[in-house]
């Protein structure tokens, strides 16, 4: 029998065709076939919807949060602040890294650069010879087009103080990578260090055109304080601060915004500005010694002191030690001073051994506590290598305490026009003119000194207040009658002729031709004058502070 729709002989049509094709036989589908399709096209229709959905809503939605490695190699990168268990978590990564693939010139280079970033937030200087290594590692085996080995080589000159260095290496990263941030703000640190001010301009016009992120700004309030415009630093560093994304990077720009309040003789907000970056990153260890410096001022002194033991137990650096000492010097606790001055000592022997240059602060140290002569010596050769404000106003001091004045006046009368609105400038200049005679422009500055910041240091201040005091008041007469002459002889039992103006002189004008008013100097003082002044002499044997 035939059957039709067998595989073997499909059935065919009966009916003619005219002028079209055959249609096949095709058999009919089976239900499980047809399930199937049916649950594919509309799983598809489900995707090809979740597909159009999600992607808007993709721009919100966060990245991952980065692990320890990850946050400290993403500062490191960008030459900001990272958190001490950051650093050490990334340094421990490449060490473990370098051992197997040893010959990665941009793992050395990130190794050397975190290296340098933990040294300089512990003050230990056994990182900084390891960071070098690192670093130079890094250029033996990518030789060319390297800026990143060549920025950490300039920050690790930086934090050594060896500003001609840093300004060596960060020139040729710049000239390598110039659209490279951190190469800039490494290049400002140098500049500042030797006191080039119109090549930081010029570095910090260029950081500006690469952005304004909050390390950008940070980096902008510390010029605009260096140049003493306090107001525009201040609105600069609060910006930074509240732009800052890491703890570590916010607490460095409250820190810097403490330190202007302080310089601006209000310790009570630099204290608020204080414990704010110590709640942001408890590590911050220079906000623990800018404790101290508002405590003492705030009269708190055992707070004071604990803050300080604090900082330079986590972060013993000379600078520390120096204003501890002092501060035990001004509470009658010599014994202690001497100790704190024996650590500092110590600690610029170990970090010379550490490359670390500290003779500015070994020079100030030694002009008002030691060899006057060998300061000078000292300051001198460190004056020649970075002259910048700081440095011309130790050098300038210890010549004064030295005895040669007149050359020390002439610098610091440099670093206070170059250089921030330093009470301690004001008040060295101020002790320089009391010592040469010039007694209206040593009012002046001295008073000058105490209304900028009336607790800038334990021991000048008492100083600067006793000697406003052996000055006091202007004589009567006018301009022509502030400046007397010297006395001649330097004993303090003698005491020079008050000069008194005339009885019938109504103008300061006079006939004969006017002495010239010595440069530099102020024909009165701002300060009041009391209605009893009698025109009395001043002391004839200016001391020391």
């Amino acid at each position: 029998m035939k059957r039709y729709g067998s595989p073997l002989k499909p059935y065919r049509s009966p009916r003619k065709s005219y002028g079209s094709s055959p249609k096949p036989y095709r058999p009919p589908m089976r239900r499980s076939v047809r399930r199937a399709l049916v649950a594919c096209a509309a799983g598809s229709v489900a995707l090809g919807a979740a597909y159009v959905l999600v992607p808007l809503d993709r721009g919100k939605a966060s990245p991952p949060a980065l692990g320890p490695v990850g946050r400290a190699r993403v500062a490191v990168e960008a030459g900001r602040p990272a958190a001490l268990a950051d650093l050490a978590a990334l340094i421990g990564d490449r060490e473990t890294h370098l051992r197997a693939h040893p010959g990665d010139g941009h793992s050395w280079a990130m190794l050397g650069s975190a290296y340098v970033a933990r040294g300089a937030r512990t003050a230990d200087v056994a990182y900084y010879p390891k960071a070098e290594q690192a670093l130079r590692t890094s250029l033996k085996a990518r030789p060319e087009g390297n800026p990143e080995a060549l920025t950490g080589l300039a920050a690790l000159a930086n934090v050594r103080h060896d500003f001609r260095a840093a300004r060596m290496w960060g020139e040729q990263a710049v000239r390598q990578a110039p659209k490279r941030w951190v190469a800039h703000s490494t290049l400002i640190d140098a500049y500042t260090g030797l006191g080039d001010a119109k090549a930081v301009g010029k570095a910090l016009e260029s950081l500006k055109k690469l952005g304004s992120r909050s390390a950008v700004k940070a980096r902008t309030g510390q010029v605009y304080r260096d140049r003493g415009w306090r107001e525009d630093a201040n609105a600069a560093l609060t910006d930074a601060a509240a732009l800052a994304d890491a703890p570590a990077e916010r607490a460095a720009c409250l820190h810097r915004v403490g330190e202007l309040a302080w310089e601006r003789g209000e310790p009570a907000e630099a204290l608020r500005h204080y414990d704010a970056a110590l709640a942001a990153d408890p590590d911050h260890h220079a906000s623990l010694a800018g404790r101290g410096r508002a405590l003492a001022a705030l009269g708190r002194t055992s707070e004071a002191l604990h803050a300080y033991r604090s900082a330079l137990t986590r972060q013993p650096l000379p600078e520390y030690a120096l204003e501890l000492g002092e501060l035990y010097e001004a509470l009658k606790l010599r014994p202690a001073a001497r100790a704190q001055y024996d650590v500092l000592r110590a600690r610029v022997r170990e970090e010379g051994a550490g490359g670390v240059n500290n003779e500015r602060v070994l020079g100030l140290f030694e002009a008002d506590h030691g060899d006057a002569e060998a300061a000078v010596e000292r300051l001198k050769a460190e004056y020649k290598r970075h002259g910048n404000p700081q440095t011309a106003d130790a050098l300038g001091w210890a010549l004064h305490r030295s005895g040669e004045g007149e050359k020390g006046l002439k610098l610091v009368t440099k670093a206070m026009k170059k250089g921030p609105r330093s009470a301690l400038f004001a008040y060295h200049r101020g002790e320089i003119e009391r010592q040469l005679g010039k007694y209206g422009a040593a009012r002046r500055h001295i008073g000058e000194a105490l209304r900028v910041n009336p607790y800038f240091s334990p021991l000048a201040v008492p100083a600067a207040k006793r000697a406003l005091a052996a000055l006091g008041d202007p004589p009567e007469g006018g301009p022509e009658q502030v400046y007397e002459p010297a006395p001649a002889a330097p004993g303090p039992e003698r005491r020079a002729e008050p000069r008194r103006a005339s009885p019938g002189h109504s103008s300061p004008r006079r006939a004969s031709p006017r002495p010239r008013t010595p440069r530099g100097a102020a024909p009165s003082s701002p300060r009041r004058s009391s209605p009893a002044s009698d025109g009395r002499a001043r002391p004839a044997s200016p001391g020391g502070n």
